[in-house]
């Protein structure tokens, strides 16, 4: 089943073609006349793949690990997607620009020659830092989001990248912000600590991570819960919004283009419908809000709310006994023994 492009967590695909040098010793491989043709494709000096193979992201990812020496990796963005974190997708300027895949040497690779199709850096990489998943050495996922975060080089984008490694379960705010404190004066240590301290794990996409630093650092309103089930008094969902103010009883809503689709945006407004039935005032923000526009509208919106107490409220956040809540991120590392393995340098 193809998963939803909005899922925080994809699969690698199958079907991808490993880069191969042309043999010159005559032992059957791919000879400098076959690679000269029709049939092959360049992907990087000294190494080349079917013109039929996969175009998609770990296609590429693949490609230029093939060039790495002893001791180096791939990092940032491509470490994280290889690993199954779907909103690293290798894309920029709105999905129509290819990111080159980011090439960790630390002390090798000193006469690696550069390729548009990868970045070469030689900041340190520890052996500690570096592992094999699925054949190919990455850095390891602290690793890689910190060079991924340093590499955004600002703050909103920086929270987004924490935001959907912890998504796709890789790790949690918290391991990264244990992480980072050990860090180190190194270039990018600040923006990850400013940008740590502004995550959570409860996002689910970027939109909504765009859609809380707007509640919280635009319009400066409390921060809110994310991703949390709101239920009727006698126990039945109401729906799960993106952002929900407690104490005003305001949803928060991130409208994009998906929800467009004629059933989707039917079910959402039945859904405006019920929490307003309920008790609960509701802001949508729509794909091409400004920044300051979305914060009037929730400012406006928080204006007209209840701020019902407790006892006059038609609406709950505690969990009916048929839904218990999940097993938290951190609870999840620290039951499959990951905390070190995920805060190590």
């Amino acid at each position: 089943m193809e998963m939803h492009r909005w899922a925080p967590i994809c699969e690698r695909p199958s079907g991808l073609v490993q880069p191969v040098r042309v043999d010159r010793a005559g032992e059957g491989g791919l000879t400098r006349s076959g690679a000269a043709g029709t049939n092959w494709h360049r992907c990087a000096p000294g190494l080349y793949v079917p013109r039929d193979r996969p175009d998609c992201v770990e296609q590429r990812i693949l490609e230029q690990a093939g060039r790495l020496p002893e001791g180096a990796g791939v990092t940032a963005w491509a470490a994280l997607r290889w690993r199954g974190a779907n909103f690293f997708d290798g894309l920029t300027d709105g999905g129509t620009t290819r990111l080159p895949v980011p090439l960790v040497l630390g002390g090798a690779g000193a006469n690696l020659r550069s390729h548009p199709a990868c970045q070469l850096t030689k900041t340190q990489f520890a052996p500690s830092e570096r592992e094999v998943v699925a054949g190919l050495p990455l850095a390891t996922v602290q690793r890689a989001l910190f060079d991924e975060v340093v590499r955004r080089g600002s703050l909103w984008p920086a929270v987004q990248a924490i935001e959907m490694a912890a998504a796709a379960q890789l790790i949690s705010v918290c391991l990264f912000a244990v992480y980072v404190r050990h860090r180190g004066p190194w270039t990018g240590v600040p923006l990850a600590r400013t940008a740590v301290l502004l995550a959570t794990n409860d996002s689910r996409s970027p939109p909504e991570t765009w859609l809380r630093l707007v509640w919280e650092l635009v319009a400066r309103l409390p921060r809110p819960v994310c991703n949390r089930p709101v239920y009727d008094l006698d126990g039945r969902l109401l729906g799960i919004p993106d952002l929900f103010d407690p104490v005003a009883g305001l949803v928060g809503e991130y409208d994009g283009a998906d929800n467009l689709e004629h059933e989707r945006h039917r079910a959402d407004v039945s859904r405006e419908e019920l929490f307003r039935d309920h008790g609960l005032e509701y802001v949508e923000v729509v794909r091409g809000d400004s920044r300051d526009r979305a914060a009037q509208r929730m400012l406006s919106a928080r204006a007209r709310a209840k701020f019902l107490p407790p006892e006059s409220r038609a609406w709950t956040l505690q969990r009916p006994r048929w839904s218990p809540a999940p097993e938290s991120l951190d609870d999840f590392f620290i039951r499959h023994n990951l905390v070190d393995h995920l805060t190590h340098r």
